[in-house]
């Protein structure tokens, strides 16, 4: 039996606004709720206990603003997944840039899971450490069975961060009768690939964690992980089954190269997708305005809608 534990928390509307007036609401269903005036932006911390990872994992669930308004109890909402970066952890998302805000006006639910330092995939070395798995298998289902979600294609779109950019991406080509739009902003797209660990070599994380998720250079894991062979080897007559593409990289980051290798491949492939090269750095400032152009492009593309 899976344990779960809510801690709802409101969400101040913006990083470094002024402090807004709160006002205490009752319990619903024994769990503590703070509303901020002015928002009504309600975020969730669940703690998951993983069958796949075989310890307790959180994510964060930010829902829309009339998401428990009685006249509203029978909408269903589409989910925006955005994973974070190597290093990072499950909210950084809410903590370090403007999302409650973002989405507190959209009728869309957002959902940040822990993906540790896995690279979002199974392991080559450590069984418990599934990472691919654990979010197809039970952080999707999860979310779809406690909230009210659209749980098809239409309602799903993911997107992440460097590290969590190449996850977004790799979860697109795998798994396209799961999402309509994929997003990577800074994306390590090269991760599976040796030459990765020319990123940063001096960084002793990222050589440690892509050594011991991806295994030895050879290894079925990097083959079966590597997006730009994914791509490749889709057939041409499953090519418009994959979702739309968005991917961005700053022009003073290290990873712009890889991302302007994989546009290459996009373009060859005929995929539909935007590329945007734009001013910036590896860094949150960057990211959080980036965020917010993935949900506007997403809105352009119909997601969420009826079809």
């Amino acid at each position: 039996m899976r344990k779960l534990v809510f801690v709802l928390l409101v969400a101040l509307s913006v990083v470094g606004v002024a402090a807004q007036t709160e006002r205490r609401v009752a319990a619903i269903s024994g769990v503590n709720t703070r509303v901020t005036s002015g928002n009504d932006t309600t975020v969730q911390t669940v703690e998951l206990d993983s069958k796949l990872l075989r310890r307790k994992v959180w994510f964060t669930v930010i829902l829309p603003q009339h998401y428990f308004d009685r006249d509203e109890s029978g909408r269903t909402y589409p989910v925006v997944y955005l994973l974070h970066g190597l290093d990072g952890h499950f909210d950084n998302w809410t903590g370090k840039t403007q999302l409650a805000e973002d989405f507190g006006a959209r009728n869309w639910i957002a959902v940040t899971p822990e993906g540790a330092n896995g690279w979002y995939t199974d392991s080559a070395s450590t069984p418990e450490d599934k990472f691919e798995s654990y979010i197809i298998q039970e952080v999707i289902p999860e979310v779809d069975h406690r909230y009210r979600t659209i749980r098809e294609r239409r309602g799903r779109a993911i997107a992440g961060l460097s590290m969590g950019g190449y996850g977004s991406i790799k979860f697109g080509l795998k798994y396209p009768d799961m999402f309509s739009i994929v997003g990577s902003f800074s994306g390590a797209l090269n991760a599976a690939l040796p030459s990765a660990k020319e990123i940063a070599p001096n960084w002793k994380l990222l050589i440690d964690s892509l050594a011991s998720v991806y295994g030895p250079d050879d290894s079925n894991t990097r083959k079966q992980n590597d997006i730009f062979r994914l791509l490749v080897e889709v057939p041409p007559e499953k090519l418009k089954s994959l979702p739309f593409v968005y991917l961005d990289c700053s022009t003073e980051d290290g990873l712009l190269k890889t991302n302007r290798d994989f546009d290459v491949l996009l373009i060859d492939r005929k995929l539909p997708h935007e590329f945007r090269e734009l001013p910036g750095k590896h860094e949150w400032a960057y990211w959080n305005r980036q965020v917010q152009e993935f949900l506007r492009v997403a809105a352009r593309t119909g997601f969420g809608m009826s079809q």
